[in-house]
């Protein structure tokens, strides 16, 4: 027996906000609020892959203080990840510094609460092909 991930979780001052970023980002819906926060997911489930995780967004009081010790990394789902990253910068996001190496393939961004994740050098078909 193994373990599949369900749900991703992040903390917000602001879930709303933050929801909102990974809902464009990701171009996915709001499929659940209660008044402790909301989860988000696929518009559509695909019937062949099952119900992947969703992100639930949770308020919490205090900032976001250290740098994340689980992030997620993203891949272009298109022919262009300069494209991408221009989007995800226009939405948002913005370029931090956690450490890495100026010759990192990856670029390392934040979301508007300072939320770690990277788009990784390569897009979905170059990873797959």
């Amino acid at each position: 027996m193994t373990s599949r991930i369900a749900v991703i979780a992040i903390d917000a001052l602001d879930p709303d906000r933050v929801a909102e970023f990974w809902c464009e980002v990701l171009g996915w819906v709001v499929v659940d609020r209660d008044e402790d926060g909301l989860s988000i997911g696929p518009a559509v489930v695909s019937p062949t892959a099952g119900p992947g995780p969703t992100i639930d967004v949770f308020a919490v009081p205090e900032r976001k203080t250290v740098k994340n010790r689980l992030h997620l990394d993203l891949r272009a789902d298109g022919p262009d990840r300069a494209v991408e990253l221009a989007r995800l910068l226009a939405l948002g996001a913005r370029r931090v510094d956690v450490g890495q190496d100026p010759g990192v393939s990856w670029t390392v961004l934040a979301d508007p609460e300072g939320n770690e994740f990277c788009l990784l050098g390569s897009t979905v078909a170059e990873a797959v092909g």
